[in-house]
């Protein structure tokens, strides 16, 4: 990815990372059922998040939805569970066991094939007999028969990057998983569930090393899509991962941002303490607001320094400093230490 995507992605990720937003209650539930309902609503299906969790949990269909919609969604959640469960040992990944994996993600849904080059099921994840294309109209995929051994060729080619990629060099597994995932679909192995499981290898290769899994929504299609298009046409790889580190930024921006919402509303009454603040110590509302967010910020963290205000908020040091310095003289907060090494903690 791109310099200023990579520095964006860590800057981002030390965010969540301080924000505490993975250890939420069931965020890591949560999290996989709205990846499992994008990847299946990229595919046709119209199962609505809060629809899965019930289908997940509890067992309950919806009325509005197909059979075949709601088994999607549970087949890929098997498939995910699966494939977290394996990934974590590290074994080389091989044509058998993407085969595999492809049954589970197809196991309810996936039709028998009867064609020219032989039999073949789609549910038990076995390669495609016949030749495919890219929707009407759309270019053809590699031919069928050269789909064993180009895709033996992948398994090789991608347990060496495994082998060789830095655990604590972020950037490059997200690259890896990205130009896994495209190798993938481009390969095209079968008739049908292409999509869901290289979005799904794509997750388990971001999982192995335990980064935040990337989620195509249903609403990025179109972009999604095209990358793939420009990507083949132009034979230039650093398309589509641009693309995909560009979507996986705009939702954790999106997911920080809501995080830092909805954490303000519960810990604080922001506009009655905007109010106080403006009433009391005759300041614009639009800076009560400021100092309200901070203290928002800081409502699960027992201490803060000039620097971490600076990082989430994006202020200049002269800023937070003034901030800092105002809310502690509204007695808000405590200062500890010397100029060069002052923290906060919210007044008790």
């Amino acid at each position: 990815m791109t310099q200023e995507n990579k520095d964006l992605l860590l800057r981002l990720l030390q965010q969540h990372k301080a924000l505490g937003i993975s250890d939420q209650i069931d965020y890591n539930k949560f999290y996989l059922y709205s990846i499992i309902t994008h990847s299946t609503a990229i595919e046709g299906s119209t199962v609505t998040e809060v629809e899965a969790q019930l289908l997940f949990d509890e067992g309950i269909t919806s009325s509005k939805r197909t059979v075949t919609e709601q088994m999607m969604n549970l087949d890929l959640k098997v498939a995910y569970e699966y494939g977290m469960q394996w990934i974590k040992r590290h074994e080389p990944i091989t044509v058998d066991w993407l085969i595999t994996l492809a049954s589970k993600v197809m196991a309810r849904t996936g039709s028998e094939y009867h064609s020219m080059g032989g039999d073949f099921s789609a549910a038990k994840g076995e390669l495609r007999k016949l030749n495919v294309t890219a929707g009407a109209g759309g270019k053809s995929y590699m031919s069928y028969q050269k789909v064993p051994s180009r895709l033996a060729t992948f398994c090789e080619e991608l347990n060496k990057k495994r082998q060789a990629i830095d655990p604590s060099d972020v950037a490059a597994i997200y690259d890896l998983s990205f130009w896994a995932h495209y190798e993938l679909v481009t390969i095209h192995p079968w008739a049908d569930g292409n999509g869901r499981t290289c979005r799904l290898l794509m997750n388990l290769l971001q999982m192995e090393y335990d980064v935040l899994p990337t989620k195509v929504l249903k609403e990025d299609k179109a972009t999604y899509i095209q990358a793939l298009i420009d990507t083949r046409e132009n034979d230039d790889l650093n398309i589509f991962i641009d693309c995909m580190a560009r979507l996986h930024l705009q939702h954790l921006k999106a997911d920080i941002d809501q995080f830092v919402a909805s954490t303000a509303q519960k810990m604080v009454d922001k506009p009655s303490l905007q109010q106080e603040m403006a009433d009391k110590w005759s300041i614009k509302p639009f800076l009560a607001a400021k100092l309200v967010d901070i203290l928002a910020f800081m409502a699960d963290k027992e201490e803060i320094t000039t620097e971490a205000i600076i990082q989430q908020f994006g202020f200049t040091a002269t800023t937070a400093k003034r901030y800092l310095r105002q809310l502690t003289s509204f007695g808000y907060l405590e200062a500890y230490g010397g100029n060069k090494n002052r923290h906060y903690s919210r007044k008790q």
